[in-house]
């Protein structure tokens, strides 16, 4: 090391002595001239601001936790009707939709209130439809008398919670003719008091999936499934649909859709009118007593 560069590190040592020592004087200065309790005052000062910053992270923590903890104790959702792209159709057959169609139901859902009491309900089911559609109830509610559906389907909380409503507001709720119900959008239909399907309605439905979030292990992602089945299925019985619909549902691969028959929508109570039921003997519309 070079003459100036020796004197310039022992310039530096010399200064943080210095410095030190000076803060020690200084602190010895003040404690001198200082109470017992002054000196507790500021201890008890920086206590307290130590744990109030304690608190606060872990209150940060705590919510980051709570909202993880949320977010996977609902994390199923049931996929568009295009995302993941349907491979097959079961039961009754139907032509996809149009593009233009296609192109609104994999917009989030919206509301328009039309003539006749008829809130037409259009587009993919999204975590937090739901809340919308019960602030379009409070806000339209005493014009409201039916709910008209053209869904894809998407969060089955939501669905249940909208389902819920619908049947607590004693709305009907219809399918109209041509018009697509699929995936969990069958659950906000079981909501309606009375449930209308109209010619070649689309209803149809195919296991739950989880959409998006983390990567369950295999017990938790059967536990998960377990979870959500039973809630539908007590969701369903609480609607007076048959149990047999969530079956089909189970039974279908979430990359198909079983589509119900008009015949199958009353047998199994999920409609109370359907166009296109066959007729008995008597020419009347088959359907169980209800």
């Amino acid at each position: 090391m070079s003459p100036r560069w020796r004197r310039r590190a022992w310039a530096r040592r010399t200064s943080a002595v210095l410095t030190a020592e000076n803060l020690r004087a200084r602190a010895g200065r003040w404690l001198a001239g200082t109470t017992d309790e002054t000196v507790l005052r500021w201890l008890f000062r920086a206590i307290l601001a130590a744990t109030v910053t304690v608190v606060a992270l872990d209150y940060h923590d705590l919510a980051g936790a709570m909202d993880e903890r949320q977010r996977l104790a609902s994390p199923f959702e049931q996929p568009a009707l295009t995302a993941p792209a349907i491979k097959r159709q079961r039961g009754t057959r139907h032509a996809a939709p149009s593009h233009e169609l296609e192109t609104r139901l994999r917009a989030a859902m919206t509301f328009d209130l039309v003539d006749g009491g008829r809130l037409l309900a259009i587009g993919t089911i999204t975590p937090g439809t739901a809340k919308a559609f019960a602030a379009e109830v409070d806000k339209r509610g005493g014009y409201i008398n039916t709910v008209m559906l053209q869904s894809p389907g998407g969060s089955v909380q939501d669905a249940m919670a909208m389902g819920r409503l619908i049947r607590k507001k004693n709305f009907a709720t219809e399918v109209g003719k041509d018009a697509h119900c699929a995936s969990s959008c069958p659950l906000v239909f079981a909501g309606g008091v009375e449930r209308r399907a109209g010619g070649k309605a689309a209803i149809g439905v195919h296991q739950v999936i989880a959409a998006g979030g983390p990567v369950f292990s295999q017990d938790d992602g059967m536990a998960s499934a377990q979870h959500i089945s039973a809630t539908a299925q007590r969701y369903l019985r609480d609607m007076g649909i048959d149990l047999a619909v969530w079956m089909r549902a189970m039974e279908t691969p979430k990359d198909e859709l079983y589509f119900f028959s008009p015949a199958e929508l009353l047998e199994l109570k999920l409609a109370t009118e359907a166009a296109g039921a066959k007729t008995d003997r008597a020419g009347t519309k088959t359907r169980p007593a209800s």
